[in-house]
């Protein structure tokens, strides 16, 4: 279950009092026709055309722009460097790497052994050229992930994207010969995943003809499927509901631990899991909310919400450990791995396996810790890693169970990083504070006089609301800094210190504030942080956010006419509502492959596995919750909006890009005249598919918010 709530946010994957100066909208559905639905056809010639025309004007007058080419030749040179960390995984021998630069943009799968990676140059073994197969095949290939058959790590199942979509192909390839195997495992594109059970067989979710996908778009049935069969052939293993997100299947082939689970996800975070034991089915008996991780022996559960069993109650956001076998037998006597506090929480997906410990990710208001646990004399014993703080730290546990006598079995990955700290990957080994740089990132810019500092706003229901300000060089509270305010707020995603070469070098070089916001509806102090702001209570998100901006513009950080602000995806949402609601607090706004129409967002590709996020718009009561904020319902004649630019991609399957096409249609036929937009034809819902793409985007957004914000 990890591995596909991975894979799903992936496939989707902010704050003083705030009043409302805006009427809001109705709490009605509309029922007027909506005069943009030939936008949502995404290919359609008359959108195609129309995404163009504003695409030329937009290029036309942010290109022009002096600075534009310095930005994006900058931004670029960051993303091609040679020397940023090629980070890994590790199979067998060892270690695998995707890698893009300027003579490779889409891209090189390769190889080295982790004794080679520690050299300063290390020596790769190419496994695939994505240019030279998407030249040869006529595909514009994006890479999408390999999964190989241990523990020979000789044939592996490459998923590739045409232009960066979610949707992919999956092929059989074969490592030794370099090629893809002829009649090997192959399925078309759509929204697939295939798992090895042996050499011979694979469990396979895919789009199986009609009927066998999900409401939202992605696979219903998990199938088993033996080489040398039609995929019709296939035998039928679990099939999840129509009106379920999606079916996932995990295959864990750790020798004497082999277990084969089987599910479905109810909603974006609820699912069943079952242990597959030859034709039958166990259920798993966990709350439906958990997470479900397996070490060998032991059943790990981490919660979502309250679990009372008995006279025990188990906080929402604790992690909790039994003997795997026990668990199945009935027995529920858990041990407690992590219990939050107000400021402490376990970080999303911040639990990674060495062969005999657990480490632990922790978030201490909003900064980075490590721990180490490991099961002796019948307890767990903790050990708190003296490792840098405060910033971002992740660990990822290199223990391989199929090598026999492994010499990395208790060793992991170390990530630091922090707003002036390049990022920093470490070798290290459990129960020593010790531990060996392999590679660090090279500082992109010059981060002298430089400052960041965390700040508390107060939001609306009194609710204290964390947020980090990084401030350049010679910067002082006068009110006069261009300002950047960039949140999320949803999915229980958390905004942490990140070292960025490309905000470095194109916005804090010219004396730019970013401000970090650390809304509800993100997972900072765990999942009550996320769950106050969901459904009828979303509002909070978008409460928190102009809290921030009013507290940057009460304490001269800024002011509105250098203030703006920034998100992608729910982001976008975000930005979107704030502007429509408070518009007077900004200049700008920079509203990225976002989700606007709430209305129809649940009708619109991979929407409808939204729902336990927003709510349901065709049911009244929700609608009215949603109404009030909906962007696309909010924008109105005769108010004056800050500049806006929208960004999406054409190629992105999982936020429909209708939702920017018709906002801006929208705004535009109202009058408002300050409205860009910019659709680049692939790059899914990362909005480009190769660094030069990216370089391009990012030199428009940056370039359009430095015009509007600095005054200059």
């Amino acid at each position: 279950m990890q591995r596909f709530r991975y894979l799903v946010t992936r496939w989707l994957l902010c704050l003083g009092t705030a009043a409302t100066s805006l009427s809001i909208g109705a709490q009605t559905m509309p029922t007027t026709p909506d005069p943009y639905l030939w936008l949502e056809e995404v290919q359609g010639e008359r959108a195609l055309a129309w995404a163009k025309e504003r695409n030329a004007q937009s290029q036309t007058l942010l290109e022009a722009v002096p600075g534009f080419a310095d930005s994006r030749d900058k931004i670029l040179a960051v993303l091609n460097n040679r020397d940023q960390i090629p980070y890994v995984s590790r199979r067998g021998e060892h270690v695998y790497n995707f890698w893009r630069d300027a003579s490779n943009p889409r891209g090189l799968w390769r190889r080295s052994t982790l004794a080679e990676y520690r050299k300063a140059a290390p020596q790769w073994e190419t496994l695939i050229d994505l240019d030279a197969l998407g030249k040869a095949e006529g595909e514009n290939w994006v890479w999408s992930g390999a999964h190989c058959l241990r523990p020979a790590n000789t044939r592996c199942l490459l998923s590739l994207s045409r232009g960066g979509a979610d949707a992919t192909v999956v092929r059989e390839f074969d490592l030794t010969t370099r090629s893809f195997v002829k009649d090997g495992f192959a399925l078309p594109e759509a929204k697939s995943s295939m798992d090895w059970m042996d050499a011979n067989t694979v469990l396979v979710s895919t789009d199986f003809g009609p009927g066998s996908m999900t409401k939202s778009g992605y696979a219903r049935i998990v199938k088993e499927w033996k080489r040398g069969t039609s995929l019709t052939e296939a035998r039928t293993v679990y099939e999840a509901q129509d009106s379920d997100v999606a079916v996932f299947a995990e295959v864990d082939r750790t020798p004497g631990f082999e277990r084969v689970v089987v599910g479905r996800a109810t909603d974006f975070f609820n699912s069943e899991s079952y242990l597959v034991q030859g034709d039958k089915l166990q259920r798993l008996d966990k709350p439906t909310d958990a997470t479900l991780f397996w070490r060998r022996d032991w059943a790990i559960l981490q919660l979502r919400s309250d679990y009372v069993l008995g006279a025990n109650t188990y906080k929402a956001g604790a992690l909790l450990a039994i003997p795997f076998d026990a668990w199945l037998r009935g027995e529920r006597s858990f041990d407690v791995l992590f219990e939050p506090t107000p400021t402490r929480s376990l970080a999303e997906g911040g639990v990674s396996l060495t062969r005999d410990h657990l480490l632990l990710s922790i978030l201490d208001t909003v900064a980075g810790r490590l721990e180490e646990l490991h099961h002796q004399n019948g307890r767990w014993v903790r050990r708190a890693v003296d490792a840098p703080f405060p910033g971002k730290l992740s660990a990822a546990g290199l223990h391989d169970p199929f090598v026999s006598k492994d010499p990395l079995a208790n060793h992991y990955f170390l990530n630091y990083a922090d707003f002036l700290t390049p990022d920093g990957l470490y070798l290290g080994q459990v129960g020593s504070d010790q531990r060996e740089l392999l590679k660090s990132l090279p500082r992109f810019y010059d981060s002298t006089g430089m400052r960041t500092e965390q700040r508390f706003a107060t939001s609306k229901d009194g609710t204290k609301i964390p947020y980090f300000v990084v401030w350049p060089a010679g910067a002082k509270a006068d009110g006069k800094n261009p300002t950047i305010l960039y949140g999320y707020g949803g999915y229980q995603v958390s905004e942490l210190p990140r070292y960025s070469g490309g905000y470095g070098t194109a916005w804090h070089a010219r004396g730019g504030v970013l401000v970090i916001a650390n809304i509800r509806g993100g997972g900072e102090f765990g999942p009550t942080w996320h769950t106050t702001a969901t459904k009828a209570n979303k509002q909070r998100s978008y409460d928190d956010f102009a809290a921030v901006a009013e507290d940057l513009i009460a304490n001269k950080i800024t002011s509105p006419q250098h203030l703006g602000i920034s998100g992608g995806s729910n982001g976008g949402l975000l930005v979107g509502a704030v502007m429509a609601q408070r518009p007077e607090l900004f200049a700008a706004v920079l509203c990225s492959v976002p989700l606007l129409d709430m209305q129809r967002y649940h009708k619109l590709l991979a929407g409808n596995s939204w729902m336990a996020e927003y709510g349901n718009p065709d049911i009244a009561e929700e609608w009215a919750w949603i109404s009030k904020y909906s962007p696309y319902h909010n924008v109105k004649t005769g108010v004056k909006y800050p500049k806006v630019l929208f960004t999406t991609s054409t190629r992105d399957d999982r936020v429909h890009p209708a939702h920017a096409r018709k906002m801006v249609a929208r705004m535009l036929e109202q009058g408002h005249k300050d409205v860009l937009y910019y659709e680049n034809m692939e790059g899914g819902h990362g909005g480009a598919a190769d660094n030069t793409q990216r370089a391009h985007l990012r030199a428009l957004e940056f370039t359009f918010l430095w015009n509007a914000l600095s005054g200059k």
